[in-house]
């Protein structure tokens, strides 16, 4: 029986040749999946733990969310500084729009964000008229959130028209608008599709008839200023109104309601940080429209960053004799490597990295699964396809709802279902580039299938694989930054940002290292694939 082993060719390739020759020349070129595996295994565990370790690291931080205009910034600075007085605190700023902000309060991903009473009223809880905060109270009570006392000013919804247009076409109230169809609308998109936004207006006044185009809030002023559009919704605290001179239309027949601004949060938020709250609880009535206005024309006109302009609040505050220190203009260079540089890189590489193990862990396999059974191709490459058709705002909005919870968790969703067609259709591409013959050799030597795939196809096919992981890293690396929008940070927070208050140095700052990263790693990747190439050779 010894000398039919030592002749049996299956049970001697397995004997000698799979752990000498085939196993060497594997692992010369790098190409071990028993080296690989447990190191994307690590880093995908790494990712997971990050995230849940500073979660719970978190715990004791009164978490801040905003929306992703000016006053909104201004105003999560303020309440995280005002609460830092008490004890730990931090702003998730510029996460999208009200439904996002309303999903994540409700989550508990956020504790408290800045809202307006009109919204509450209109478009959380669908209620008609002006109910004040005690009825507001009445009807989120069953959600387990809340609405305490105004912040003292009332930032209305308006719409305007530059003084040149009004004066042309002797536009005062909004119902002048109807004898002007030729003009041009550029509203906000949320405003658009806000139930106490343009629909409603348009019922209101008669303007169903007109067709506005969505333009972000940020740049809509810039816009009205060079003539593209004629009309702009407005908030009635915009410190930009007075400097492109416009002419705020009158709404004669009431159909906006109040906006107070007020905290809206989790009712076991006062109790949970009572010495957090306490600094918050201190603003409650003390900012007025014109206190308003100057903060977001701080921001918007002197070039101050959100956080210097909620700091001259209490500067101000503090010594009101002494007048608040002048703006620093803001150089690019000093906006690109600001003290948050290290902050949002790590962030963004985490989101990159983690989503790509976690694509490769899964892309191979089904690479592999699509190229061994030709009928599963198909249906595997139909389902990763369409992954990348879905925009990424709705997926993330989709995956906030499912997971409950914004930041890093759903945008690693999201950015590891983006990374996976390149991954799948390469691996896919690249074994069924390796010829019939070296399957046949394989097969002549008693290799099993699985042998075959380890040793032989996957190091062939390697080159064409790197290339489709390069390909999903770096189109990761600029997918990423629209997780900024749900908090999850990365230099997206600083385009976000720019967007708010059309500022091109912070827009700058945040796409530039972007670029340089997407760049570093596709160079990375090429010297790799050139390695492997070699390799393979």
């Amino acid at each position: 029986m010894a000398y039919f082993d030592d002749i049996n060719p299956r049970r001697h390739w397995r004997k000698h040749s799979r752990s000498d020759s085939f196993r060497e020349s594997s692992v010369a070129a790098g190409s071990n999946p028993d080296r690989q595996v447990p190191w994307l295994v690590k880093t995908v565990l790494f990712a997971v733990l990050l995230y849940c370790g500073g979660s719970a690291l978190a715990d004791d931080f009164l978490h801040i969310g905003s929306k992703r205009f000016t006053e909104s910034y201004i105003l999560g600075e303020l309440l995280q500084q005002a609460a830092a007085k008490g004890g730990p605190a931090e702003h998730k700023p510029g996460l999208g729009n009200t439904a996002i902000l309303y999903a994540a309060l409700r989550a508990g991903s956020i504790d408290v964000y800045p809202e307006y009473t009109g919204t509450i009223a209109r478009e959380i809880l669908k209620l008609e008229g002006n109910p004040t905060i005690a009825d507001l109270n009445r009807a989120l009570a069953p959600q387990g959130l809340a609405v305490s006392a105004s912040l003292g000013f009332n930032n209305s919804y308006a719409l305007g028209v530059s003084e040149p247009i009004a004066a042309k076409f002797g536009l005062r109230t909004i119902s002048d608008l109807v004898t002007h169809p030729e003009l041009k609308f550029g509203l906000s998109p949320e405003f658009l599709a806000r139930r106490d936004g343009w629909p409603g207006l348009a019922r209101a006044y008669g303007l169903d008839a007109l067709s506005p185009s969505g333009l972000d809030h940020g740049i809509a002023y810039e816009a009205l200023a060079a003539g593209r559009i004629d009309v702009v919704d407005l908030y009635s605290t915009d410190a930009k109104i007075l400097r492109y001179h416009i002419r705020v239309l009158a709404d004669e027949r009431q159909y906006f309601p109040r906006y107070e601004a007020v905290l809206f949060h989790r009712v076991e938020a006062p109790s949970r940080y009572p010495r957090q709250w306490q600094g918050i609880a201190a603003l409650q009535g003390r900012l007025d429209d014109a206190r308003m206005i100057r903060m977001n024309a701080a921001v918007e006109l002197e070039g101050r960053s959100f956080a210097q302009a909620a700091a001259a609040y209490f500067e101000a505050t503090t010594n009101a004799a002494k007048p608040a220190s002048a703006p620093q203009p803001r150089e690019f260079l000093a906006v690109l490597f600001g003290p948050d540089l290290w902050r949002l890189t790590r962030e963004h590489l985490l989101l990159v990295f983690g989503s790509l193990a976690a694509g490769i862990l899964v892309g191979v396999p089904l690479g592999v699964a699509a190229a061994r059974v030709p009928r599963l191709a198909q249906p595997i490459f139909a389902v990763v396809g369409i992954m990348q058709t879905i925009p990424s705002l709705a997926l993330l909005a989709f995956l906030i709802a499912l997971t409950g919870s914004i930041g890093l968790l759903p945008a690693l969703i999201a950015l590891f279902l983006y990374a996976l067609l390149p991954i799948v259709r390469n691996t896919h591409t690249g074994l069924a580039g390796v010829g019939a013959a070296m399957r046949q050799a394989a097969l002549a030597l008693g290799l099993s299938g699985r042998d075959t795939l380890r040793f032989i196809e996957l190091p062939l096919a390697r080159p064409a694989i790197l290339a489709g992981i390069k390909t999903s890293a770096v189109i990761n690396v600029g997918t990423a930054t629209i997780a900024a929008f749900i908090g999850a940070g990365g230099y997206g927070e600083r385009i976000a940002a720019g967007l708010a208050v059309n500022d091109n140095a912070m827009l700058l700052a945040g796409a530039i290292p972007a670029a340089v990263l997407a760049l570093v790693i596709q160079g990375v990747f090429e010297w790799l694939e050139k390695r492997s190439a070699v390799h393979t050779r």
